[in-house]
């Protein structure tokens, strides 16, 4: 693993954008209370976005209207924010230093530097910033310089989403995972989830690649490994409003585990063949004139290690769990009993990403395992502590990130706007989820019994909105254009399908006369050639 790079200034500050003057303690004092009451701010402008969110969604169930989730009104309310935040605070404004290198330097400026060293000297000892160094961390290149610092400070770290919010989220999939269905309908959704996915991902891709091509800005930014790793990150689906809706309404449980199968594993194996794709760009040599067979097959190779591996880590440590819960006596102290589940899940996710593993998938499955084996060991306190917690965890993370993906329209200064990138990955995007599901479900009724009906077909080709995990993958590098135009790309392309899609859930149930008000234990009816027991939705 590389070093940390460092880029050393001495003496190189030529130009100021403001002149410096002797700053003392209790003025820096001063600048970092005033800091801390940004960060606070800031925290305070999520929480109230969350917060309102809740009533309004309590609103909304207490009225029975169900055509907008919470994940769609935590966009909308975002994105009014952080309109707010970008046009109405001009205070706070931010101090910014142009530095111009004076001499020619050894250093490879290809690769931006991890930290940048100013160091200030001068020949008077008593002047106050003598033989000073400054350690200044790089957040990646910006279009634009002006801001405050309350657009800055709205803007999270890209690893917190993925140490810190996406964790809990996949190990509730996991935790909360109707086994029953799931493993029942197990052929199905791995069909759907890894061949499926990655089917989208290759058809997006190329469909890309065709269309920068034509577009001659556009064709200069993206190489075909930039448009096939866009469909990787594009190419997962998280229908958190429509399996919401399904839930409510109890919609067959055949249609409700296919849904909920794929887009749990789906995640997982988009952060598998997003790092595949770039351990091919690694092996990859630009000069041998086009594809790499050699190259492929080592990342072919690296994907299923990587997602072998990370499945094994998940499932040993949820086992270890089960094994610890269940010949020790720490089911006699309920709180203990809890932090010890809960910190086993996380280091779970932890011990994969040390390993250069991919912690989603593990956590995933430990997840399952947890549910199959340690659950029935707790206390009857410690499960309900557990299922109660990761639940909250999950409702609040998967808000936060719908919140901040509407404040960083506005916030995020890396968004590269591109209408015509924009509206063919719109195109591009539900051609690649058509191509998944409707020769995959014909190719499944061949041998499936019962055969997914043709308006199931539908519905899971419709339920293909994208979210957290999409926009965590594309905020992770923002360096070059073509991840900035792929960033503000699957942005628009998460706020769209939630809103859209998501509230036209209902409709589209009746559309396709998918009946509701199914219990767990009913017999799937399939194929639905007459209704049930089950009744269809009318708006009549």
């Amino acid at each position: 693993m590389a070093g940390v790079q460092v880029y050393e200034v001495v003496t190189l500050l030529l130009i100021l954008d403001t002149a410096y003057s002797k700053s003392t303690d209790i003025e820096l004092d001063f600048k970092a209370q005033k800091i801390h009451l940004i960060d606070s701010l800031n925290i305070l402008v999520y929480t109230f976005l969350l917060t309102l969110t809740v009533l309004t969604i309590w609103l909304f169930k207490h009225r029975r209207f169900r055509f907008l989730h919470e994940t769609g009104l935590a966009v909308i309310y975002g994105l009014i924010v952080g309109c707010l935040i970008r046009y109405t605070n001009s205070s706070t404004e931010v101090s910014h230093m142009t530095v111009i290198q004076a001499e020619k330097d050894d250093y490879n400026l290809s690769i931006p530097p991890d930290t940048l060293w100013l160091r200030f000297t001068s020949p008077d000892s008593s002047h106050p910033l003598a033989n000073k160094t400054y350690s200044y961390a790089f957040r990646g290149g910006v279009a634009k310089v002006v801001g405050n610092a309350m657009d800055l400070k709205a803007t999270f770290d890209p690893e917190i989403f993925f140490n810190i919010i996406l964790p809990p989220i996949i190990f509730h999939a996991g935790y909360s995972l109707k086994r029953k269905y799931f493993f029942r309908n197990l052929g199905a959704i791995l069909t759907y989830a890894i061949v499926g996915t990655t089917i989208s991902a290759f058809v997006v891709g190329a469909l890309m690649y065709g269309t920068v091509q034509m577009i001659p800005h556009l064709k200069r930014s993206f190489t075909f490994l930039d448009t096939l790793y866009f469909g990787a990150l594009i190419s997962p689906t998280d229908p958190l409003t429509i399996l919401a809706i399904f839930n409510d309404l109890k919609v067959d449980v055949t249609l409700y585990s296919l849904v909920f199968g794929e887009s749990v594993l789906n995640d997982a194996v988009a952060i598998v063949l997003s790092g595949s794709i770039q351990n091919y760009v690694e092996r990859y040599q630009p000069g041998s004139g086009g594809f790499e067979t050699y190259a492929f097959f080592l990342a072919f190779s690296n994907f299923l290690e990587i997602f072998s591996l990370s499945l094994i880590i998940g499932s040993v440590m949820g086992c270890v769990t089960a094994l610890l819960t269940k010949f020790t006596r720490v089911r006699d102290f309920p709180l203990l009993e809890s932090a010890l589940f809960v910190l086993m899940s996380y280091a779970t996710f932890l011990i994969a990403e040390t390993l250069d593993l991919t912690g989603i998938v593990s956590v995933l499955f430990c997840g399952i395992c947890q549910a199959h084996y340690t659950y029935n060991n707790l206390s009857k306190d410690s499960r309900k502590r557990t299922k109660h917690l990761f639940e909250l965890l999950n409702f609040l993370a998967e808000n936060f990130i719908f919140s901040y993906i509407g404040v960083s329209m506005f916030t995020f200064p890396k968004h590269r706007f591109d209408a015509n990138l924009i509206i063919f990955g719109f195109l591009c995007a539900t051609i690649g989820r058509a191509a998944n599901i409707y020769p995959l479900s014909f190719i499944l009724n061949l041998g499936r019994k019962p055969k997914i009906p043709l308006n199931f077909q539908h519905m899971l080709c419709f339920a293909g909105l994208r979210g957290a995990m999409s926009f965590a993958l594309a905020i992770r590098n923002t360096v070059s254009e073509a991840r900035q135009a792929m960033l503000t790309t699957t942005s628009l392309i998460v706020i769209l399908t939630v809103i859209i899609q998501g509230g036209s859930t209902m409709q589209l149930l009746t559309w396709f006369k998918i009946p509701v008000g199914v219990e767990d234990d009913e017999v799937e009816m399939l194929p639905y050639s007459n209704v049930g027991r089950g009744s269809t939705l009318d708006f009549s």
